[in-house]
């Protein structure tokens, strides 16, 4: 059975049961267990299913997963991503994130810097950062989203155009040929925009999963992308669009197992 064969047979399955094992499509199919989790891996690149532990789900419908399930998804990747993100910045940076499960990665990675000025509207990325190395880390008001504690609207994309910054790390929903840099929510859409704006250089911290998805709302066409960090080399498409636009496109490479 060929590679398209198989995908139309797994899709089927998902689309009949709702929930499909790989152990039971391997089976069914008469193929190996990682001959379908590469299938799993292709057909969710392009958003058409799901994978959970063991088995794969129909993909979510238009919308994102909570934060805490996001911060458990494709972690090795957003931590290759993050240090890699790391290594562009300096002891005594002045850097912008935005709140997002790779940009919460992204924190993380930079415990080891000293001397930080951190403008954010994460809380999560505010207290991973804040009273630690001398970081002075200045936190976006404004009512903050249950899911995420993520700080948006009007007082938080004001507070930012206060900032003038080097960098600004900014995670994304889905990444679009057509529409490029997309968000799920308005209110998160219009803070990047005015993130962008108020830094030097704007780096794009996204998954491979991220590509070939599509969300509600538009930030920024993929000519005006500066840098992007991701874990695995583009697909053509993409990445001969970001060549036209100049864009500095950099693979993090995971850890070594």
């Amino acid at each position: 059975m060929d590679r398209q064969t198989r995908h139309r047979a797994i899709l089927e399955a998902v689309s009949q049961g709702g929930q499909a094992r790989v152990l039971d499509l391997a089976t069914r199919l008469r193929v190996s267990d990682e001959t379908i989790r590469r299938d799993l891996k292709d057909l969710e690149a392009e958003g058409l299913v799901q994978k959970i532990h063991g088995a794969v789900i129909p993909p979510e419908p238009l919308g994102e997963p909570r934060f805490d399930r996001r911060m458990s998804q494709e972690t090795e990747a957003k931590k290759a991503i993050a240090r890699a993100a790391a290594a562009q910045v300096r002891d005594g940076d002045t850097i912008l994130l935005d709140t997002g499960s790779t940009t919460a990665y992204v924190a993380r990675a930079l415990h080891g810097h000293r001397n930080l000025l951190v403008v954010t509207n994460s809380v999560d990325i505010a207290r991973t950062l804040a009273t630690r190395n001398g970081n002075r880390v200045y936190m976006a008001g404004g009512e903050l989203r249950a899911d995420d504690g993520a700080a948006l609207g009007v007082s938080a994309t004001a507070f930012v155009q206060q900032f003038r910054v080097r960098l600004c790390f900014l995670s994304i929903g889905a990444i679009d040929l057509e529409d490029g840099l997309m968000d799920f929510h308005l209110e998160e859409a219009e803070f990047s925009r005015v993130a962008m704006r108020r830094a030097e250089r704007t780096i794009i911290v996204a998954d491979h999963t991220k590509f070939g998805r599509r969300a509600l709302v538009s930030v920024c066409p993929l000519a005006l992308v500066q840098t992007l960090i991701t874990d695995q080399p583009l697909r053509a498409p993409f990445q001969d669009r970001l060549r036209r636009a100049e864009a500095t496109v950099l693979i993090a490479e995971r850890a070594a197992a």
